[in-house]
């Protein structure tokens, strides 16, 4: 492939499959929150969730290859890709084509995927698995990332996982798209009341400092109201009164085809506006993170 026929950077964002080769778990992608290769662990490959987000990407219309997590196949592709990136090999994919030098390293390893990963059986091992492989492999310092939607944190199993992540370089990505009830649940389609989600950030964040990942976007034309942002600015400020610790709060938009189609992107200026608002009314660190980064 020449670097005329090699992708766009917003292509390289955008794309983020997980059929990577024939692997079940493991897959790569260059992220915008991680600043450079993510290698994403999918812990819901039967893509069942508590969520039903309105901006979600996962295509559920495809058969599902298998259900259950195989810890041996995980250690296998988990191990597998993390020496194609400490080679660099994974660079001469051609898919990472237009990767700039700058983002040619390993993040993170990210437990993400088709679901919420802490419904996973074996989540605890898997993170564990993920620490022993990242010693294995010579890289201590890579981050092993939760992204999750915050619901089944304060669940023992799960805590025992988080224990594992706090002793190996763990950071959790806790999910707040909203600040009102009504609001939240016309995003999220969630499982559960906002007051628990808020419960269950607040107990982690206790614990460690966390990352607050919220996705604002416009829905059917209109952006997120001035009132829904002052109370989501609110439920940030609930969190830091609690005591609970926020190391960043990224603050995004769509970069992918969402699974309703009323849903579009905000500008970099609205999202701009938003951490603006962050900063300065809930005195934390907030980054924005583009639908294009071309």
């Amino acid at each position: 492939m020449t670097s005329d026929e090699h992708p766009s950077l917003s292509d390289v964002f955008a794309h983020h499959p997980r059929d990577w080769r024939s692997n079940l778990y493991v897959y790569p992608v260059i992220s915008r929150r991680s600043r450079g290769l993510s290698i994403g662990v999918n812990l819901n490959p039967d893509t069942a969730c508590n969520f039903d987000c309105i901006y979600c990407q996962v295509d559920r219309t495809q058969p599902v290859r298998v259900r259950d997590v195989d810890l041996d196949v995980l250690r296998a592709e988990l191990s597998h890709m993390l020496a194609l990136a400490t080679s660099g090999a994974i660079f001469d994919e051609p898919q990472f084509g237009a990767v700039p030098q700058s983002l040619r390293r390993i993040n993170d390893i990210a437990f993400s995927g088709d679901g919420e990963p802490t419904t996973c059986p074996v989540f605890a091992e898997a993170v564990q698995l993920a620490a022993d492989l990242k010693a294995e492999h010579g890289v201590p310092d890579v981050l092993i990332v939760l992204i999750t939607d915050a619901c089944y944190l304060t669940k023992p199993a799960v805590e025992r996982g988080l224990a594992i992540m706090d002793n190996a370089n763990g950071e959790i990505w806790a999910k707040l798209d909203a600040g009102t009830q009504p609001y939240y649940e016309l995003i999220n389609r969630p499982n559960y009341p906002l007051t628990h989600v808020m419960q269950n950030i607040i107990a982690a964040a206790l614990a460690r400092s966390i990352r607050v990942q919220s996705l604002f976007m416009r829905v059917n034309g209109e952006a997120p109201s001035d009132a829904e942002l002052e109370a989501y600015v609110g439920r940030l400020r609930e969190i830091t009164s609690a005591g609970g610790k926020i190391h960043e709060v990224q603050i995004y938009t769509v970069a992918r085809q969402p699974a309703e189609s009323y849903v579009t992107a905000l500008s970099n200026e609205t999202l701009d506006a938003i951490v603006a608002r962050v900063r300065s009314d809930a005195k934390l660190a907030a980054n924005a993170y583009y639908a294009s980064s071309d």
